[in-house]
Order: structure tokens, then C-alpha cells, then sequence
């Protein structure tokens, strides 16, 4: 047993039961975006946190332990992902990417955003001409530093 196979079956038992991450983040109480990425196996949760997701999703109690070792975080199997909504990520970051660099830069000077210090809010935006996907990073500036 590893980590994987307990995402494997967190998932499996999500079809299986019409499970929606909302709910599952309601009952830890966290956003659904950091609830979403536990289960998937990206985030460590504590001991509360893991029993809660084990009784969602009726994990043993070795079960719930692999929720509370750290993952190897990057679950992507390739470098570039034949999935057309994560390669569009790809696409974004490849057309964009510099100019975000750019901007981040000019306004906050030489570092980078962190990707531990963050937050992240995924809603549907009503469009007449079709909805559309919002989609808020927040990240902690961290700049470089001299010595």
C-alpha cells in the first residue's frame, strides 16, 4: 500500500457515491481548492483533517496514515500532459508566462511567488455567451537576496 493507491480509492469511492470536493471541504473544514489537492494526494493532513477523509471516504486506519505522510508533491505523469485542460495550463504559461514574469518583476522586484505561502479560488463566472472559469492565484512574494 502507498499513497497512490489510497488516492486511487478516495476517488474510486468519489464516483462510486456522487461525492462532490465542496462537501468534502465543508466537513474539513478548508477551501475545496486545498481539500481537492489533499485527497488527490498533493497535501498532508493532520490527524483530524485525515479521519474526517476517511470516514467520507471509508479508509481504514493505515489508510488515514498515508494521508498524513508528506507526498512527493508533482503528480503529473508527463512533462507535458496530453489532458486538454491541464496542457491548456501549459499553453498559458507558455504564452504568458514571461509577461507574468515581467509584470511580477516591475512591480515587485527581483523574486519570485511562492507556491507554498498560497492560496488559490477556482468559481464559475455567469457570461451570456458562455460561462466562464475564474480563476485566483495568491501567492507570497518572496524576493531574492543579496549576502
Amino acid at each position: 500500500m502507498n499513497r497512490n493507491d489510497i488516492t486511487e480509492k478516495i476517488i474510486t469511492v468519489k464516483v462510486a457515491k456522487g461525492i462532490q470536493w465542496a462537501d468534502v471541504a465543508k466537513k474539513v473544514g478548508l477551501s475545496k481548492e486545498w481539500t481537492t489537492a489533499a485527497c488527490l494526494g498533493q497535501m498532508t493532513l493532520d490527524d483530524k483533517q485525515a479521519k474526517i477523509v476517511g470516514k467520507i471516504f471509508g479508509l481504514t486506519p493505515e489508510e488515514q496514515k498515508w494521508l498524513q505522510v508528506v507526498p512527493y508533491k508533482g503528480s503529473l505523469p508527463t512533462p507535458v500532459p496530453a489532458d486538454p485542460l491541464i496542457y491548456r495550463w501549459y499553453e498559458v504559461v507558455s504564452v504568458y508566462g514571461s509577461t507574468i514574469k515581467e509584470l511580477i518583476h516591475e512591480e515587485f522586484g527581483d523574486g519570485i511567488m511562492s507556491a507554498i505561502d498560497f492560496s488559490m479560488d477556482i468559481q464559475r463566472q455567469a457570461d451570456p455567451k458562455g460561462d466562464r472559469v475564474n480563476v485566483v492565484l495568491s501567492g507570497k512574494f518572496l524576493p531574492y537576496k543579496t549576502y
